[in-house]
């Protein structure tokens, strides 16, 4: 006869999931508000979202590096609290904009809150485990949530973006748990530092590694998916398009990074015993996505599609990082990201100034460049603030994202990747063209005729927001060694 296993509360370390429990009780707390008394206004279930993102944040701050909880399915190391971190700053400059306009009745439903704080719970359960189940319950509870932020835009093109993001993510989610299955089939764990074991004392059986390699391949299209990396990007500019513009900017940060922190995990681990074929493979990838994705973002005619190309090259650069699997290069990640997060909010965000009761540019386009044609004389500072963000998403120096571009590329050559380095410039080189054709059209070009109906959209909050963007795009170049320096000894600490 068996006999029962004893677990204490301390063996299950549940201080572990107070963060993900903080979101989830939040978002349930939302929704009861609402049940007891509807109609109430949208300020309070904005304040009550930030008051619940603070709280959880000073959660994932108390946490201690290192531990594991909850029968070992929860990994809390340097970087599980950066991500979490870098999630919920995000997510408290994102929500405040929801205060900028009337026009957007979503930000009216207490829904949209309720499911966001859902959404927040399933990226903090990806990126603090190591367990490919609960990294999958975590993806799939961020992803319906946020095909229902995308469609409550309520407009056509929200529909088709959100039916079309759900599209892809169920094949994603397919090809994870594909993989997945592949794994625990040949190593019998469903948890990486198990499966490493297992992987590096059977290196010498030739079928069991073709098979863990085809695994990883299918893994890495899963992770196509969702980072939109070539030849699987073809969603990422149409459901930016369909949502509204500071959504559209939040979707090329926050998922992105957790599924960034999930394909550094998983595939890291590959790298780290030795397969070189993953890194090959990973490599591949992220130069055709950075090359691409910039070739393509020189013909649009739309600057939210531009912007969407732009945040798909953006991750191939991030992908190139995590095929150089060194501790500079992951730590590369993180800076990249957050100075990234600052610029490409702020730019989208900008998307809010110019208001337009009537499609009068395009026929299509909501965004088109005509529209900005001229604004420096229109609305001198909004010119020259799209302008910064423009040169720092170029890599400008002294700019933000030129401090992470910089960083990437030396990793890359400290790994004895200059060839990589050189395509990363090369890159760089293409995107600055059609970041400068916007300037162009805003500083040189005469403004368009218009129908009257401008009127331009300044509200505190959008204004607070895009302020502070600013001054991290500007200042970025004080604050970047220090910043560095914490994330390095954070990234060290989790082992990589």
């Amino acid at each position: 006869m068996l006999e029962p296993i004893n677990i204490s509360m301390a063996e299950l370390n549940l201080s572990t999931l107070t963060p993900m429990l903080i979101a989830i009780g939040g978002a349930l707390l939302i929704l009861i508000i609402d049940l007891f008394k509807d109609g109430l206004h949208k300020s309070l279930y904005v304040m009550l979202t930030l008051l619940i993102l603070i709280i959880d944040l000073g959660a994932v701050m108390g946490l201690d590096v290192n531990q594991r909880g909850f029968f070992d399915l929860m990994l809390i190391d340097g970087i599980s609290i950066l991500s979490q971190a870098l999630i919920l700053f995000t997510s408290m400059l994102f929500i405040p904009l929801a205060l900028t306009s009337k026009r957007f009745h979503e930000y009216s439903y207490p829904e949209y809150f309720a499911l966001f704080l859902f959404m927040i719970a399933g990226f903090q359960f990806m990126v603090s485990s190591d367990n490919l189940i609960l990294i999958f319950v975590g993806l799939e509870t961020a992803s319906l949530a946020l095909y229902t932020l995308i469609a409550m835009h309520n407009r056509p093109s929200s529909y088709e973006a959100a039916v079309k993001y759900f599209t892809m993510g169920a094949l994603a989610a397919g090809f994870f748990v594909m993989g997945s299955a592949i794994i625990y089939a040949t190593t019998g764990s469903v948890e990486l530092y198990k499966i490493a074991e297992v992987l590096q004392n059977r290196m010498n059986e030739t079928g069991l590694m073709i098979t863990i390699i085809g695994g990883a391949l299918v893994l890495l299209v899963a992770f196509g998916f969702k980072l939109s990396l070539f030849p699987f990007h073809t969603w990422g500019p149409d459901t930016y398009e369909g949502a509204s513009a500071p959504l559209a900017g939040y979707m090329s940060i926050i998922p992105k990074l957790s599924a960034t922190i999930v394909a550094m995990r998983i595939f890291g681990m590959y790298i780290d015993i030795g397969i070189e074929e993953i890194r090959i493979a990973i490599l591949v990838l992220s130069v055709l996505t950075m090359t691409l994705s910039n070739i393509m973002a020189l013909v649009q005619s739309d600057v939210k599609r531009m912007l969407a190309y732009s945040s798909i090259s953006h991750a191939g650069f991030i992908m190139a990082a995590i095929a150089l699997d060194t501790t500079k290069g992951n730590s590369g990640i993180f800076l990249y990201y957050i100075l990234f997060m600052f610029t490409n909010l702020g730019a989208f965000s900008m998307l809010w100034i110019s208001r337009h009761k009537n499609s009068i540019f395009h026929n299509r386009f909501d965004h088109p460049y005509e529209k900005f044609a001229g604004l420096v004389k229109v609305m001198p500072m909004g010119a020259v603030v799209m302008a910064l963000f423009m040169l720092s998403l170029a890599g400008v120096p002294p700019f933000s994202v030129f401090w992470g571009k910089i960083y990437i590329m030396s990793s890359a050559v400290d790994a004895g990747y200059v060839w990589l380095a050189l395509v990363m410039g090369f890159n760089s080189a293409i995107s600055a063209y059609y970041y400068l054709k916007l300037i162009v059209y805003m500083f040189l070009k005469d403004p368009v005729n218009n129908d009257g109906t401008i009127y331009y959209n300044i509200s505190k909050p959008l204004m607070t927001i895009i302020g502070l963007a600013v001054f991290a795009t500007v200042t970025s170049v004080f604050y970047v060694q220090p910043l560095l320096e914490y994330i390095t000894y954070m990234v060290g600490a989790s082992g990589y």
